[in-house]
């Protein structure tokens, strides 16, 4: 992690520090800006960039108590007491104040009537607010699950946004809870309980946002979508009447190049670090870290190698980021329709996972692993293969005979399945009897080539070739030398078409439309499971023996951010599915993340448990089945599915 030193070259002049109990008025706004204003505009003209006015007025007479461009640590922010056990600590610019509260166990906020719109985002523990007269709970609790979770569970961050004249009181938990809340305007009643003197005179904020949220309900920040300003770096706006909350995530690395903005801008870093670019010199931030950007200040970034989560709080809201998120969301709600949710069918299998839709049912595979213990360990005995009407009935087709994987249709009315723990590729009926086997080994069918591994993913060509991941996702001793993609051709002769090495572990696996692109994404990335493919989705072209070529990288798939404190790239990706347009669908640790057909980010669908395999169905095929660990979900799309095999290949 990067940690602070001073700006290799300091802000010319300096700039006026203003103490913790002193609130100046727009005059002293204008001298700050003074000690930096000739600086900044040589910078504009040197770095060529094109700047933005606001067509309103936005002073308000409140200065920030940071100084202006300067890194402050968390531990000078200014401390309130709030009410007994309950303590704030607090900054703000102009037009918005962010504070963040902690609450001893069972503490309690009064009731109040609130003098300005207020946005909270919970952080930690859990609590009770006040809403139109019902005591609501929040909570916040872990929300990066992984595989080597034992249940898959999915966390909430729960938040709110409350308008002006809004009554308000929370209560704590029994474990007490921390969460960040925002205020606009600048809540004076704050600033005087600080000892701060407040003006005599305030002006009116600005009031040009068009809020995104419900007033008066809690929801789960992690549904709101994230919109994608520059490559590598991730968002979730929240937009207010005067104020715009963006929970940025940025990739390790990355760099942002110098700009402005007429906005100005609160930022305090949650996790990882930055190097801020600010005039002409450099500081780092790390996690607690506070900055004041006032509006024009020119300025840019360089990512730490672990990322970073920030928090950016703008006065007034910007119209260029609601103009991205709208489009982004304009790209999502084109696939999900806007009000459409995840639905649970049914619950209670082992390890949900290679769903396929064939005669009217999802038939999807319920796996036994050992994962409590640590060891995946399979057991076949209590393994099973169900078929599910779309109203979620469902009867055993399998019961403790097989453990199965990956499933697909295979054009005849019979299953293609991976028998993982059989080390083999089976055809089965609609009834679960094993009508061949297609695959064991490689080389000819007839031969006694080396023994499949565990056979997990599957697709089916046009001409009834069978594309299948062997990832060894097995607990008996592998019979190979690595991890692979195989080819059954169709005359029943298996191949090996990406050698070990390429991937840390393959899993899904897809055909493009056109059959002409095959695409395979990747587990893990750690140190027991290293490749260039990291976390991204892989396609290769498809030559006309069913060979590949031409390995390059396709979509990016996000992550969790511990993964990248860890320095770890594992996505968790699985099993994946495609509509006739070519978008891309990919169950993962945060959702089914969806890309378009050149591999741009389109949106994710979050479930209360992440998903591990996911296929399209129903009448129409335009509902998404996503078996996710003992779970399986449904959400119906304005797309349909693309149909596999390809054409119906001949028996």
């Amino acid at each position: 992690m990067y940690r602070s030193h001073k700006p290799s070259i300091s802000l010319r002049a300096g700039a006026l520090l203003i103490a913790a109990t002193t609130l100046a008025v727009a005059t002293a706004a204008v001298a700050h800006e003074a000690d930096w204003g000739a600086l900044n505009a040589e910078l504009v003209g040197q770095h060529g960039i094109k700047e933005r006015s606001l067509a309103y007025q936005t002073e308000t007479g409140i200065l920030s108590n940071l100084t202006d461009g300067v890194v402050t640590p968390a531990s000078e922010a200014v401390t309130i007491d709030m009410a007994p056990g309950v303590t704030g600590r607090m900054y703000w610019g102009r037009g918005n104040l962010v504070n963040t509260v902690s609450m001893d166990p069972r503490a309690e906020i009064p009731r109040e009537t609130s003098p300005g719109e207020r946005i909270m985002i919970m952080l930690e523990g859990s609590l009770e607010q006040w809403i139109d007269g019902v005591w609501v709970p929040m909570e916040r609790t872990a929300i990066e699950p992984t595989f080597y979770f034992s249940t898959g569970v999915v966390g909430r961050q729960d938040a709110l946004y409350l308008e002006a004249g809004a009554q308000s009181a929370v209560r704590a938990g029994a474990d007490g809870a921390q969460f960040i809340e925002f205020y606009g305007p600048v809540r004076l009643d704050y600033l005087q309980k600080a000892g701060v003197t407040v003006p005599g005179s305030v002006g009116p904020p600005a009031l040009n946002g068009t809020p995104n949220m419900t007033p008066n309900q809690v929801f789960d920040l992690q549904q709101i979508q994230y919109t994608m300003l520059v490559p590598g770096a991730w968002t979730r706006i929240l937009n207010g009447r005067g104020m715009q909350i963006s929970n940025i995530f940025m990739e390790p690395d990355i760099e942002f190049g110098y700009h402005n903005h007429p906005e100005e801008q609160l930022m305090i870093v949650q996790r990882g670090g930055i190097r801020e670019f600010i005039l002409d010199g450099q500081h780092d931030m790390v996690t607690g870290d506070m900055l004041f950007l006032p509006a024009m200040l020119i300025h840019g970034g360089k990512l730490s190698p672990e990322a970073c989560h920030a928090i950016d709080v703008f006065y007034p809201t910007r119209a260029d980021y609601s103009a991205l998120m709208g489009a982004q969301q304009a790209r999502f709600h084109r696939i999900i329709p806007p009000n459409e949710k995840p639905k649970l069918l049914a619950e209670g299998f082992h390890f949900t996972e290679g769903p396929a839709w064939m005669n009217g049912k999802l038939y999807f595979s319920s796996m036994f692993f050992d994962i409590p213990a640590g060891t995946w360990k399979a057991d076949v005995s209590k393994s099973d293969l169900i078929a599910m009407t779309p109203d979620g009935a469902w009867e055993y087709v399998l019961k403790g005979k097989m453990q199965t994987n990956g499933l697909m249709p295979k054009g005849n009315g019979n299953l293609v399945a991976m028998d993982m723990a059989g080390h083999r590729v089976v055809e089965l009926s609609p009834r679960g009897k094993v009508i061949k086997v297609l695959a064991d080994r490689l080389g000819d069918p007839m031969g006694d080539g080396i023994r499949l591994d565990g056979p997990n993913d599957l697709v089916i060509d046009a001409r009834g070739g069978i594309y299948f991941t062997d990832p060894q996702f097995i607990s008996d001793t592998p019979a190979r030398p690595g991890k692979t993609v195989n080819y059954i051709t169709p005359k029943g002769e298996v191949i090996e078409i990406i050698p070990p090495g390429q991937f840390g572990m393959p899993n899904g696996v897809l055909l493009s439309p056109d059959g002409k692109t095959l695409y395979v994404n990747n587990t893990y990335h750690d140190a027991r499971h290293m490749s260039d493919a990291e976390n991204w989705i892989i396609a290769y072209d498809v030559n006309a023996d069913g060979t590949v070529a031409n390995k390059r990288r396709f979509a990016q798939l996000f992550l969790p951010p511990g993964e990248y404190e860890l320095g770890t790239r594992s996505s968790c990706a699985d099993g994946m599915t495609i509509d006739t347009e070519g978008n891309i669908y990919v169950a993962t640790n945060v959702g089914l993340q969806i890309f378009g057909p050149a591999g741009e980010y389109i949106g994710i669908v979050r479930t209360p448990t992440f998903p591990v395999s996911c296929t399209f169905g129903g009448e129409q095929l335009d509902t998404i089945y996503m078996t996710a660990w003992d779970k399986v979900y449904s959400i119906k799309t304005n797309m349909r599915g693309l149909e596999y095999p390809l054409h119906n290949p001949a028996n």
